[in-house]
């Protein structure tokens, strides 16, 4: 059952995404631009993301439990570290260059273009290239400390 109830929740958002043209990337990049082709929609499909998420939070948050959970499990970090700037930076740097979040880039993975593949192609390069990363910072602080 949670298989396909993450199955469903992941169609709807890439239905979502597809319906409201944010997994095209010339859509995205002209909300960029300001001085040419600005395109206001994707403030829209984000504002609307927001008070969704607003008013099903509160709902579901006020349940005893999830339910198919014996508990919730919310982050417990709320510190604005080094490591959350330089994320957000890069993350928003590539979005404006490329066009695509991963959130509209799996969607568009059905429509074949290849800079879908390559961009995601890249996105996981880029994740497994931080978790290495972050794994080597730990460890040589393991080694100065010792």
């Amino acid at each position: 059952m949670r298989v396909l109830s993450t199955y469903l929740i992941g169609l709807i958002f890439g239905i979502g995404i597809s319906i409201s043209g944010m997994a095209n990337p010339a859509k995205v990049l002209n909300f960029f631009d300001f001085a040419g082709t600005w395109d206001p929609s994707l403030a829209f499909v984000m504002g609307g993301a927001v008070i969704v998420a607003f008013f099903g939070y509160r709902v579901v948050l006020g349940r005893p439990a999830p339910m198919m959970e014996h508990k919730f499990h919310l982050p417990t970090n709320t510190k604005i570290d080094a490591k959350l700037v330089g994320g957000s930076l890069v993350f928003g740097i590539g979005w404006g260059i490329a066009g695509f979040c991963p959130g509209g880039a799996l969607p568009a993975l059905g429509t074949g273009r290849i800079e879908v593949f390559i961009f995601t192609g890249a996105l996981l390069a880029g994740i497994f290239a931080a978790k290495g990363l972050g794994a080597m910072m730990v460890n040589r602080a393991k080694t100065t400390a010792n």
